[in-house]
């Protein structure tokens, strides 16, 4: 059995990580790099840091905090935020991350995802998609969950694999830094209609929330930020709870 990724997530705004709910109500949480580190040093598998920043200074501050990063950090890394063309993928991958998430500008240009495949090779991009229930339906959400567009979730995670996304990183925008739990429902129904890797985001609010959705919701991953960030528990913690629930992780 494939050990399941705990990767806890860092969104980084000019330089700074910061966490709020649905991306509002941002507060100072630390140092990326420092953090980073940390939890590495904890036993996470992973890390993902997003780029929130609304200014070209701010752009410019996450290349060379990448830098920084990557001199810092012996595991994995992906980074994502404001990616929108070739070269901004390739400025992050030369400046030391593992791999690039795509998010809002692949939902306005599918080819991008073909083009960085093409480039670098799937196992080097992943596709980030924020979803909303509407009704009977969880559609595509754009600029952090606050654009509504015409696309259906299902249909687009499977595009978005046939283009060449290496994994599927899924945000549930109604339970984003809710800490209420993630929709296992959801997670169970992507996962069988996918060959690649999901991981799971949003809602993680304890250990039992993450083995639900590593078991039940049938995630090969597991995102979290804010049970680590403000010192819930460890990554350490996490996986020797998830391992005592039957979980396989690396320890």
């Amino acid at each position: 059995m494939l050990a399941k990724r705990i990767i806890p997530c860092l969104d980084v705004k000019n330089g700074r990580t910061v966490k709020g709910i649905n991306f509002l109500g941002l507060k100072d949480v630390g140092d990326p790099v420092e953090l980073g580190a940390a939890y590495a040093a904890q036993g996470a598998d992973e890390l993902v840091y997003l780029d929130i920043s609304a200014t070209v200074e701010g752009r410019g501050t996450f290349v060379s905090l990448v830098e920084k990063i990557a001199s810092r950090v012996n595991i994995p890394f992906t980074v994502g935020g404001g990616i929108s063309s070739l070269d901004d993928a390739a400025r992050l991958l030369d400046s030391g991350a593992d791999k690039i998430s795509v998010n809002s500008a692949a939902v306005r240009n599918p080819d991008l995802i073909d083009r960085i495949a093409g480039r670098y090779g799937s196992q080097f991009i992943v596709l980030a998609i924020d979803a909303r229930n509407q009704g009977n339906q969880w559609i595509i959400t754009t600029h952090g969950g606050s654009r509504m567009t015409d696309r259906e979730l299902f249909s687009w995670a499977r595009e978005g694999q046939e283009r060449g996304a290496g994994e599927i990183l899924l945000t549930s925008m109604d339970h984003d830094g809710t800490r209420s739990g993630y929709p296992c429902d959801l997670f169970a129904q992507l996962s069988e209609q996918l060959s690649v890797p999901l991981i799971a985001s949003g809602g993680a609010g304890s250990a039992q929330d993450i083995a639900r959705v590593l078991t039940e919701g049938k995630a090969d991953a597991a995102l979290a930020a804010s049970i680590f960030h403000y010192g819930q528990m460890t990554v350490g913690e996490l996986k020797e709870a998830l391992a005592a629930s039957g979980v396989c992780v690396r320890m």
